[in-house]
This record gives structure tokens, C-alpha cells and sequence, in this order.
């Protein structure tokens, strides 16, 4: 990548240009790490930009030119050539700077391809009851990084020279894993609302901590993120979620008062512990339930890949049915009836409000709503017929219903755990020998549609769906009854109507 980016900056240098790379790439590789994309901030306005792109690389597009960028792609099978266009220079190595041959030849590969974004200097202003900055071009690389939201964001390598240019001190923050704003974080904040939930995102991805005057600015201003749209609340949540240290993250949204306006279930769920403790810390169990989930999440070829959004949000969610439902019992006990029949809805109704799509607002609700179920599994034996119906309903989620089954397991009771930890062991054995005999994935009646009408000699209707319904609920009582034996009760059923 180091190939490419001084190639591209001798390009734009032999236009009378300047080019930095910028931002996370500069971070990551602080850090250690690679990024498969490469930003870059230059003076030159867009059109020049796209001029001199388009003849760099294989594609090029202008979808963000109104905000000043333009982005492009080389493709890694293309030798890259150096110069101030398309067609001058000589012939070097691959893209990413490797020896690459084309695909098929003796001892080769194909050389990834990249993809880069060029935005030219800003200085953003922003209408102070509006998230939609006002684009406005800026004359240098500094002021260009003084507009980014945190100072490890704000560092920048000039190109062809390599030169790092860091005037906010992002390197030593990087250092002390720190996230402090270049400028002061009041006005940052007031400028971009958004900046705050990055901050709890960014501790969620790197582990890092906000320092004080940052941290206090966010709790003195979080009801500012209202102006913010609900699809990019949604994408910051989504990405802190599916970080590495979701608890993180999340401590900073509840801590500092952002959570109560863009996720206000969460910080109720901190409900208030009696003095005779007859009741656990919802909050703190919820987080230790998504931390087990997490754990049991699967490599890319397992049966749930990491992060899964669905399986976090609904292990992080799965109580928040209990402040509605609390009831104080007589004899000093808590209960709280149904709770997961109206943290079904709770989340429906919150996810649709940030504009979740709607399959992750349907499989989130479903598993809330499911995942009491196993209880009282280990107290009394289930028929075949209730495994049946576990699998049923729970459908293409039961992995990930298994999963945020045993995490909400968070008793300090060993020998308790260890019980629970055995009977849902007993209830995956025996799903897995039913569904060795019956297919339990795909379970239907022992007749179809067709069937139906030819033994009851019926025309398409309603009825033809209430006999469907009668042998599926037949199948699922007794399993595989043949064709032969479905008939016969399809008929009792049937003379029974009258």
C-alpha cells in the first residue's frame, strides 16, 4: 500500500498538487494494523481530482463530489505505472507494491485491488439545528485536520515526501489511549453531534478512554444528538456493537447521558437495588449476557460468524420487557410477568425507530421473545412434541437462540450454572437426534395442499388452510404419521366439522 500511496502523490504533485494520506490509515498503522482502503485529503478541487484519477486508475466515481470527494479503484492484475498520468513512466511492481504475475502464471497471484477516496481540504461549517454540514474548501492540510473528531483521526502523512504531519499531538494520544478533540470539544460537539457517539464507538473499537474535558462536554451536551438523523445514530450504534469491546462503548453512552435520547431502554434497565438485594442489576446482567454471547460466536464457516448485529443487540436487549413488568411480591420477591412478550415489542418499536431494516428488527424481537422458553426445561422432562415446537418456532434463529439461551445463564451459583449449563446440553442432544429422524428444519404436515383437497374433494379456500394447520399441529404432537394415518384423521376432522 506504502507503493501506491507515493505513486499517487507523485501524480498529483506533477499537477501542481498537494496530497496527504489521512486519518484512520495513518491511526492503523500506529496501531499495527492494515486498512484495505486509503483516504487521502489534496488541495486540488474535485474536478482536477477526478481529472487526474480517472487517468490513475481503472474506475473512478463521483457519488461524494458535492462534499469534495472522489474516489477510485486499480485493479491488482494492472501493472501500476509511475508519473504524472495513465501513460508515462515505466513499468514497476503491482499496486501494493508486491511482485505480482497474472492470475494462472507459474508461481503467481493476483494482487489485491485498491480502492482510494481523494477529498479535497475542508473547513466544515454546519447550521447549528442541522446535522448537513455546509461544504466549504480549505487552503491547507492543518486546518483540513483540525476539522476531524478526535486528535488520534487528526494525523496525516504528505505525500511523495512521507513527511507526518500531527499538529494536534494524535500520536501521543495514541500512545496513552486517549480520544480528545483537536479543537475544544464544546464547539466540536456543536458543530457535529455525531462526534459523540464516535467518541463510545471508538472506545468500543480501540479500547481507548475519553479524557475528561471531552468526557464532560459530551454529558453537558448529549440531548444535542436529537438533530442527528436516526439512520447515522443507527450506523454508529451498529459499528460499536460489532466492535471489539461493545461494553466499552456502551458504558460511555449510559455514563454520559447519550444512551437516555438514542437508546433510552438501556440506562432504565439500571433499576434501583432494593436493601434486601431480592433482585439483580438488569443493566450490569445484560452486558454480561451480550459479553457471553459474543464468546460464543463462530469463525466465518461456523454456524453464527462474528459480530453478529442480531445476536448482540437481542443479548443486550433481551430484558428490557422487565422495568414495565416489576411487581414486588408478597414475601419480599420480584417478579416480572411477561417480560419477554413486551421487550418483544420494546424492541420492535426502538429498532424501527432507528430505522433498522426490517429482517434485524423481526429476528431481534423474535429472539426476546423466545428466549425464556428453555426455562423450566431442567424441571420436568419435555415430550417430543414441545422439542418440536422449540425448533419450529424458533426457525432459522435457533443457533443463535442456543447461544443467547446459555449467556443469559449469569448466576455466581455454581452448582446452579453447572445444572442449567447440563439440561440445555439435554435439550440440544435430543433436538439434534429428532432432527436426525424427522428433519426438524422442515417440518410439514404428512399431506399438501393437493392432498388435502383431493381426500376432503374441496375447491382452494379457507378451509383447505385450517386442515393444513390441524395436520401440522398433528405432525408436531406425534410426529410423522405417514400419508395413510394423516388421511384417516384428516377425515375424523373433517366429519367432526359436520
Amino acid at each position: 500500500m506504502q507503493q501506491t500511496a507515493v505513486e499517487l502523490g507523485e501524480v498529483f504533485a506533477a499537477a501542481g498538487h498537494e496530497l496527504a494520506l489521512v486519518g484512520g490509515p495513518v491511526r492503523d498503522a500506529f496501531l499495527g494494523r492494515t486498512s484495505s482502503d486509503l483516504d487521502f485529503a489534496t488541495s486540488a478541487h474535485p474536478d482536477e481530482t477526478l481529472r487526474i484519477l480517472a487517468a490513475w486508475g481503472d474506475a473512478h466515481w463521483d457519488i461524494g463530489k458535492e462534499f469534495g470527494t472522489i474516489g477510485a479503484k486499480r485493479f491488482g492484475s494492472r501493472r501500476s505505472r509511475r508519473g504524472s498520468g495513465a501513460g508515462a513512466g515505466s513499468a514497476v511492481d503491482s499496486a501494493d507494491g508486491s511482485a505480482g504475475s497474472a492470475p494462472g502464471a507459474p508461481g503467481g497471484h493476483r494482487p489485491p485491488d485498491v480502492v482510494v477516496e481523494v477529498t479535497t481540504y475542508r473547513t466544515d461549517k454546519y447550521d447549528p439545528a442541522s446535522r448537513k454540514p455546509l461544504v466549504a474548501f480549505g487552503d491547507t492540510l492543518e486546518g483540513d485536520l483540525s476539522r476531524r473528531d478526535f486528535t488520534v483521526n487528526a494525523m496525516a502523512v504528505r505525500l511523495p515526501s512521507m513527511e507526518l504531519v500531527d499538529p494536534h499531538g494524535g500520536a501521543a494520544d495514541l500512545a496513552a489511549q486517549v480520544l480528545r478533540t483537536p479543537i475544544a470539544p464544546e464547539r466540536s460537539f456543536d458543530d457535529d453531534p455525531l462526534r459523540m457517539m464516535r467518541a463510545a464507538r471508538f472506545a468500543a473499537q480501540l479500547g481507548f478512554h475519553v479524557e475528561p474535558a471531552t468526557n464532560d462536554a459530551i454529558v453537558a451536551m448529549a440531548g444535542r444528538i436529537e438533530i442527528v438523523s436516526a439512520e447515522r445514530v443507527q450506523a454508529e450504534l451498529s459499528k460499536l456493537l460489532c466492535a471489539g469491546e461493545p461494553r466499552r462503548g456502551l458504558e460511555v453512552l449510559v455514563d454520559t447521558g447519550l444512551a437516555a435520547h438514542v437508546l433510552p431502554e438501556l440506562p432504565a434497565l439500571r433499576l434501583e437495588i432494593d436493601e434486601h438485594h431480592r433482585h439483580k442489576d438488569v443493566y450490569e446482567h445484560s452486558l454480561i449476557v451480550l459479553d457471553q454471547a459474543i464468546a460464543q460466536e463462530t469463525g466465518p464457516d461456523g454456524a453464527v460468524p462474528a459480530p453478529d448485529l442480531v445476536l448482540r443487540l437481542a443479548s443486550l436487549l433481551h430484558d428490557i420487557g422487565k422495568p414495565g413488568t416489576r411487581r414486588f411480591e408478597d414475601g419480599g420477591g420480584v417478579s416480572f410477568h411477561h417480560h419477554e412478550v413486551v421487550g418483544a415489542k420494546l424492541v420492535g418499536k426502538r429498532l424501527r425507530a432507528l430505522k433498522y431494516e426490517k429482517h434485524v428488527v423481526k429476528d431481534v424481537a423474535r429472539l426476546v421473545e423466545l428466549h425464556l422458553r428453555f426455562h423450566g426445561y431442567g424441571e420436568g422432562a419435555w415430550t417430543d412434541s414441545a422439542v418440536r415446537r422449540y425448533v419450529t418456532d424458533a426457525g432459522p434463529l435457533l443457533e443463535r437462540l442456543h447461544r443467547l439461551t446459555r449467556a443469559d445463564c449469569t448466576t455466581r451459583n455454581r452448582r446452579k450454572a453447572k445444572r442449567l449449563s447440563d439440561a440445555y446440553d439435554d435439550l440440544e442432544r435430543r433436538i439434534a437426534e429428532l432432527q436426525e429422524k424427522e428433519e426438524l428444519a422442515a417440518i410439514r404436515p404428512d399431506l399438501d395442499g393437493a392432498q388435502i383437497m383431493a381426500t376432503l374433494g374441496i375447491e382452494p379456500g379457507p378451509v383447505v388452510g385450517q386442515a393444513y394447520k390441524f395436520l401440522l399441529e398433528l405432525r408436531m404432537e406425534r410426529g410423522p404419521l405417514g400419508e395413510d394415518v394423516a388421511r384417516e384423521e384428516l377425515e375424523r376432522w373433517w366429519a367432526a366439522r359436520g
